[in-house]
């Protein structure tokens, strides 16, 4: 796979180039390697990003590129034992590379979120689809579990799930494609993010 690298461009929308909108997202010099049996293997190369609030970015690369990867760095979700991660990942200022796993869980969900590629195994099997994006509003916000499976039951009509009380009581394997893709996006919605992520 080939390493990203370079500048990407905002596509427009919201917060017009070269206005004194403050970054909400700056990523400088990024770079991602992973260990391993045949050594470092980079994945991205300095990669430079800049995103306002109000402004949709797209990154575009080939297959194996490093875009995912590069969500995941952002994330911090990348195995701290067989990757490393240099240069500067900053949120309204607040630095995220060297986070520790107990504060980056504050920031996953409240202030960044993503809808993941794969829908299927990015949700547990073994619980409800409600279960798992009440879970978030529990952690976030607090709410009791009659209050969160309220919220949960509106997020998944917001996002265009017919019956959203049904689907709250079923599993994953039990939602076709598209309706896991549309629990995916309630969840990363959840708690009202200020940057979200949508990974292909």
């Amino acid at each position: 796979a080939r390493a990203m690298t370079g500048t990407t461009r905002p596509v427009t929308t919201g917060a017009e180039a070269g206005t004194s909108t403050p970054s909400l997202l700056e990523v400088r010099g990024l770079s991602v390697r992973f260990r391993t049996l045949a050594g470092l293997v980079n994945a991205v190369n300095g990669l430079d990003l800049t995103i306002r609030a109000g402004e949709i970015v797209g990154l575009v690369g080939e297959s194996g590129s490093g875009k995912s990867v590069s969500s995941r760095a952002i994330m911090g979700l990348l195995p701290p034992r067989t990757s490393s991660i240099e240069g500067s990942i900053r949120l309204e200022g607040d630095e995220l590379v060297g986070l520790p796993e107990s504060r980056y869980r504050r920031v996953r969900g409240e202030r960044v979120a993503m809808i993941f590629q794969d829908p299927l195994t990015a949700l547990d099997p073994l619980y409800r689809a409600g279960e798992q994006v009440a879970e978030a509003l529990r952690f976030h916000f607090g709410l009791s579990r009659p209050d969160a499976r309220t919220r949960v039951i509106g997020l998944f009509a917001a996002v265009g799930l017919t019956d959203p009380a049904s689907v709250v009581e079923r599993y994953p394997h039990e939602l076709s494609g598209g309706m896991r893709q549309r629990v995916m996006i309630a969840m990363a919605l959840a708690g009202e993010p200020e940057l979200l992520i949508a990974d292909e």
